[in-house]
């Protein structure tokens, strides 16, 4: 299976900034998707952004005061999530997850899974 494994996590005041790491093993960074989800107390797992295997990157919040840009770097093979301007409403477990090439939101359908970081934004 193909190995994720998650850091970067913590604690941010609002309006502040974090930088998730998602470093990748068993498998070439340029032939998976890579997205990251978030499931906040109480509610749903939520996609929050993805990148494809040509490098190209969808949002799925489409709303919220973050900012999230998701990348690469193929050298490391290493995914990122950047997260700016976070405010409270941010605050969950954030996950990386890869599939072959392609995104969905449908969790089921990726491989691999990081093993969560918590994300708390304080106000």
């Amino acid at each position: 299976q193909l190995q994720l494994v998650q850091s970067g996590g913590g604690l941010v005041q609002s309006g502040g900034s974090l930088r998730l790491s998602c470093a990748g093993s068993g498998f070439t960074l340029d032939t998976y998707a890579v997205a990251w989800f978030r499931q906040a107390p109480g509610k749903d797992r939520q996609g929050v952004s993805c990148i494809r295997s040509d490098g190209s990157t969808i949002d799925y919040l489409h709303t919220g005061q973050g900012q999230f840009t998701v990348s690469r770097d193929i050298a490391k093979n290493t995914w990122y999530l950047q997260m700016d301007s976070l405010e409270p409403e941010d605050t969950a477990v954030y996950y990386c997850a890869a599939r072959p090439n392609f995104c969905t939101t449908r969790s089921p359908n990726y491989n691999s899974w990081g093993q969560g970081t918590q994300v708390t934004v304080s106000s």
